[in-house]
């Protein structure tokens, strides 16, 4: 069974430009190697927005060498890249961008959302490619809610919408270039739940909204339980109905050196990137209409 190795509370909060209010859980400066494959987390909200005509959100800025991944809870998020990838999500959606050799993009308030207001929530990931993955071509999936299948979990105990990896014989729709689980938990209140995961992986526990407990320690919200390796099997109750996020994957026992918004493997790498990007590498965004 796999035991809690500590509980990680948010690095403080900050706007991502005028559009996304974010409390980072964690990211490639802190507690990469625990949490590898995945490289940071930003919780946005959940807050509230009145109805406008402006854009709100962030413009365009550069990634190389590893995946966005996008879970909007509430709200809608439109998204364009230089590689031509873009579209909009929207509650319960899910974009996974492959930034790998380079590219720009910029995420906004939908439109739609923006004329209309009202809550907002959202999760964006950050999560490393392998060595061998990170020039390859970028791409971009575009995930809706309805593609992704749920599954209800033994003992009336709420469902699991499977985004990537596999929960029994269910697998999720994103193509990921390592084997992980990104799972989205919705819990009923008094259970007791036993998931399997697999032996020597990295194994996180997000809490978004209710409560969790694992042995004799509670994880509020806006907090993660990061689990031991060791162990095949994550046992846990609910203190209440909660929304749970579950992250798990093999790790990459790989160097991590990042800088902003390129994360490599060496320094050199690192340097590379920036010539690249100062030079015009990463291409062009399109002028909107």
């Amino acid at each position: 069974m796999k035991k809690l190795s500590f509980i990680k509370k948010t690095n403080g909060s900050h706007w991502v430009g005028d559009g996304f209010p974010v409390r980072n859980i964690f990211s490639y400066n802190d507690i990469a190697e625990e949490m590898s494959p995945f490289l940071l987390m930003d919780y946005a909200g959940p807050a509230t927005f009145e109805p406008t005509a402006q854009r709100r959100g962030v413009g365009a800025h550069p990634h190389r060498g590893f995946e966005t991944v996008t879970i909007v809870y509430d709200g809608g998020v439109s998204h364009r890249d230089s590689a031509g990838g873009g579209g909009t999500i929207d509650k319960g959606d899910v974009q996974w961008m492959t930034a790998a050799s380079g590219l720009l993009h910029e995420e906004y308030h939908s439109p739609e959302y923006a004329g209309r207001g009202g809550p907002f929530e959202m999760i964006q990931l950050w999560v490393n490619l392998p060595a061998r993955d990170k020039t390859v071509e970028p791409g971009y999936q575009a995930i809706t809610d309805a593609q992704i299948p749920r599954v209800p979990l033994p003992g009336d105990a709420g469902t699991v919408r499977v985004i990537a990896g596999r929960y029994g014989e269910t697998s999720g729709p994103a193509h990921t270039f390592s084997p992980m689980n990104v799972w989205d938990m919705r819990l009923q209140g008094g259970r007791s739940l036993s998931l399997d995961l697999q032996h020597g992986h990295t194994a996180a526990l997000f809490v978004l909204h209710g409560a969790i407990r694992i042995g004799a320690h509670t994880i509020q919200e806006a907090e993660m339980a990061v689990m031991e390796r060791e162990g095949a099997q994550l046992v846990f109750d609910t203190t209440g109905d909660s929304v749970v996020l579950l992250l798990s994957g093999e790790p990459l026992n790989e160097p991590i050196v990042g800088h902003g918004p390129f994360v490599m493997n060496t320094r050199e790498e690192i340097m590379q990137a920036m010539r690249d990007y100062n030079d015009g590498k990463f291409g062009r965004m399109t002028a909107t209409r």
